[in-house]
């Protein structure tokens, strides 16, 4: 009897892994996404997911939760079981919020296990097709010559549209007239049509418009040129020293999910941050992948992101209303 219990106990430790990697399987990652499907950031989830599915040897099912700008799909992260099984991939916003709503119903750092900075998204300068300059220096005077009146839009308060061009204009001391929309179409139909005047749009999506006709892209947000438009100046060399704007794809648990689940996590989304085949995707999306780096640093570039954004939210006179 006692040989078959120390038998059985055996077999039970070497059947022991292959069942946790048979749960782990059985059992799926929710990533939210609080933006609508088949926008960029939508798009960038279903990538990264695919290439997390390996390296965590389970299945990544991707939900978008939108309402309320991106606050209705956190709160679902914030408060959901803490049992490592659900995730957010979610962008700038997470840092501007806290200065935007200030009732928000959860805690942009304090309900939150930073996991990975997974992309930075650059932004472009489209201008409408007539106006009469070719160059940042000639763009800023332009602005500068209509004593405020100039017209810009963004994809809505507080979108990254929105955020970079109050950036532009609180360092090159200009104002102009902010017109938001409910997205990036509809500022680009009216950027073709010239009822506004310039846009700031992400990389791709930016360059495909102007590709299209829709309106010339004149400028980079990046302190870099970037890979797929290296003829386009930064607007740090165009004369705003220091310019620097983005949107950006991170990754974050509930803030109680295990210590374990936040490590396996990070370890697995910077294996699949290695992949070629991602690196490739990506970039074809304008997307530039994160340096690989530990979950605290995602803390830390958080932390910096609510002042850089809270600062430019109060300076600008930003507003919900």
């Amino acid at each position: 009897m006692k040989r078959r219990l120390m038998m059985a106990g055996g077999l039970g430790a070497i059947a022991a892994p292959s069942l946790a990697r048979a749960q782990s399987a059985a059992t799926s990652l929710r990533m939210i996404v609080p933006y609508a499907a088949g926008g960029p950031t939508d798009i960038l989830a279903r990538i990264l997911a695919e290439h997390v599915a390996a390296p965590l040897d389970q299945r990544v099912v991707v939900e978008n939760r939108t309402g309320a700008g991106v606050v209705v799909g956190t709160e679902a992260v914030a408060k959901a079981a803490p049992d490592g099984l659900t995730a957010l991939l979610t962008t700038v916003a997470h840092a501007v919020n806290p200065s935007l709503f200030p009732n928000l119903p959860y805690d942009t750092e304090r309900d939150f296990a930073p996991v990975a900075l997974v992309a930075k998204v650059p932004l472009v300068v489209l201008v409408r097709k007539d106006l009469p300059v070719r160059g940042v220096p000639d763009f800023l005077d332009w602005i500068r010559s209509r004593n405020g009146q100039a017209i810009y839009g963004s994809a809505g308060v507080g979108s990254a549209p929105h955020l970079g061009t109050a950036l532009l204009l609180m360092m090159a001391g200009l104002q102009a007239v902010h017109i938001p929309y409910r997205g990036s179409a509809p500022a680009m139909t009216d950027l073709a049509a010239g009822r506004i005047d310039f846009y700031l749009d992400a990389a791709a999506s930016g360059l495909a418009q102007a590709r299209a006709g829709m309106g010339r892209a004149i400028a980079w947000s990046m302190l870099t040129r970037g890979e797929i438009a290296p003829e386009l100046p930064t607007i740090a060399e165009g004369g705003v020293p220091g310019y620097e704007a983005y949107t950006w794809s991170g990754l974050f648990l509930p803030a109680a999910a295990p210590r374990e689940a936040v490590t396996r996590l990070n370890a697995a989304t910077l294996r699949a941050m290695g992949d070629a085949r991602l690196r490739a995707r990506f970039a074809e999306l304008g997307a530039e992948l994160a340096e690989p780096a530990p979950p605290e640093a995602l803390g830390r570039f958080l932390r910096e992101e609510i002042a850089k954004w809270g600062e430019v939210v109060r300076r600008s006179g930003m507003n919900t209303q």
